[in-house]
């Protein structure tokens, strides 16, 4: 299977990309991969919204680059953050053509404001920003003909130089696979756009769906390609502490910018004692607070308190948060919601340029699985869907450059060699993949986690080598799986972390190792 472009990964970043190109370069044929059904990605879960200034009479593109320095506390790449933010309002105007609603007030945009923000600056739909911009993109893509969407298919490997025994540096498309028949396909491309999201799903406890097993990131690895910043780990310090359907549901910062307060096991509001800024400090401070005060008082959670939040209110801007603590006998806003840290985003990835091109050639990155310096050390409230908008968009005028005229011929990539891998299945095997999953999630949440030390990062890596032998065991004898495939990136992206990790000597952000302190 040949196309001009490959898209991996439907949400937000990839959605944006694909529509950009199939609009204004309607000759070029596309191939978008989701994971699972399009609507199932990271973007759909995002309750927050959009950071992007837009009452200029009290906010200003200056706060707005300064509050996301402040928070990235030193690893910010300023001229990134500079014309992210400034682009912005223009990246959102295109959503909003594209179909996509937000909330509004007397005809203006309804604003929120969240941890790390000076003004309110927050563009949503209720708290379920996520779920609406997705909709509205999986319309307006499923309206062009030159797009082609294979659902349920999961990326084995990036097509580069080391199958194909040249010597271009080059990128050439992907094998993916088949979740239904676990078949792998071969499928080049004159460009491949990774747009697959974050590795939530290495840790216990993550506000991520089933599928962000750092699938791009692992790839990338592979094909020797540059990843950095992978440690900064940033946790969402509000996560509902009883499961919904096995999963972690998040509690939105905005419950916290309309006034709720964080309260330990005794009833005291404690985050005065770690920041001025007291319950709206950045995420990384919070976090780590809530997790000290766990310690302290010997507890599995703290309350969120949300009293001071009108019921009607309440039920108006966060519908969803109110049906499921109601669902679990939780009587929101006037008893306290339970909470604590949960991963939740990767400031680290894919190295990439201000296009989104990776280091090699037809390769580029968006959204969580790339690097851009937009985040540094902690990424600021509602700038990562901000973020996937405007590399989406640069990455759309570089890629169509690159395909029309630096690409090779097609005939190259219609000869691209298949895959080889075993035949051999085995039911037994295959339910090691989920010991090995569930041990690996072990490791991480208790040796990488909030908090680490230089000696648990070697207990790590050394837990980590047996698991990695355990697995390339599997591989070198079992047919090659969409489950094999997740386990393969996660032990892969889990000790891209650990060793970058241990060379890490200052605390900032969301990495703290308490030997650097």
């Amino acid at each position: 299977m040949t196309t001009d472009i490959l898209v991996i990964g439907s949400g937000i970043s990839g959605l944006t990309y694909a529509i950009k190109i199939a609009e204004q370069h309607p000759d070029l044929q596309l191939i978008l991969i989701a994971k699972d059904e399009l609507r199932e990605t990271n973007t759909r879960y995002a309750q927050g919204g959009i950071a992007v200034v837009s009452d200029f009479k009290q906010d200003s593109f200056e706060k707005h680059i300064q509050d996301t320095l402040i928070a990235g506390d030193g690893l910010c790449d300023s001229e990134v953050v500079k014309f992210v933010i400034e682009e912005g309002q223009e990246r959102l105007r295109e959503l909003q053509d594209w179909g996509t609603l937000f909330d509004t007030q007397q005809k203006e945009l309804h604003l929120t404001k969240e941890g790390g923000h000076s003004e309110k600056r927050i563009v949503h739909y209720k708290d379920q920003t996520g779920l609406q911009i997705q909709e509205a993109l999986i319309k307006k893509i499923q309206s062009f003909s030159n797009v082609r969407c294979l659902e349920n298919h999961v990326l084995v490997d990036l097509i580069t130089d080391h199958h194909t025994k040249t010597n271009h540096q080059k990128c050439y498309g992907a094998y993916v696979i088949s979740k239904e028949k676990e078949e792998i396909l071969t499928i080049g491309s004159k460009a491949t756009i990774l747009s697959t999201g974050g590795a939530g799903q290495l840790y216990n406890h993550t506000t991520n769906p089933y599928g962000a097993t750092g699938d791009g990131l692992g790839a990338a690895y592979r094909a020797r390609v540059k990843i950095e910043g992978l440690p900064y780990v940033q946790f969402h310090p509000t996560a509902l502490v009883p499961k919904v359907n096995g999963s972690t549901f998040l509690i939105s910062e905005a419950v916290r910018g309309e006034g709720a307060v964080l309260r330990n096991k005794k009833g005291t509001a404690f985050m005065a004692s770690y920041d001025s800024r007291k319950d709206l400090a950045p995420r990384d401070v919070v976090a780590r607070a809530i997790a000290q005060e766990m310690t302290a008082t010997d507890a599995a959670f703290v309350h969120l308190d949300c009293q001071c939040i009108e019921k009607e209110k309440f039920q108006q801007h966060f519908p969803t948060i109110y049906d499921t603590c109601h669902h679990l006998e939780i009587n929101v806003p006037k008893e306290p919601i339970p909470i604590a840290p949960a991963a939740h985003y990767f400031c680290g990835g894919i190295a990439v340029n201000a296009q989104s091109r990776s280091q090699l050639d037809g390769l580029y990155a968006i959204g969580e699985c790339s690097y851009t310096g937009l985040h540094g050390a902690n990424r600021l409230a509602s700038n990562s869907l901000l973020e996937s908008l405007v590399f989406a968009h640069r990455a759309a005028l570089d890629s169509s450059t690159f395909v029309t005229t630096e690409a090779l011929e097609d005939d190259f990539y219609e000869a691209l060699p298949e895959w080889e891998g075993n035949p051999e299945v085995s039911v037994e095997k295959m339910k090691q993949m989920t010991v090995l999953k569930n041990r690996l999630r072990k490791v991480m949440t208790q040796y990488a986690g909030i908090f680490k030390a230089d000696d648990d990062l070697n207990k790590a890596e050394q837990k980590l080598s047996a698991i990695y032998l355990e697995t390339l065991e599997l591989y070198q004898k079992l047919k090659l799986t969409p489950q094999f495939c997740e386990l393969r990136n996660m032990v892969s992206v889990a000790y891209i972390l650990i060793k970058q990790s241990q060379h890490i000597k200052t605390n900032q952000g969301t990495f703290y190792n308490a030997d650097n302190a």
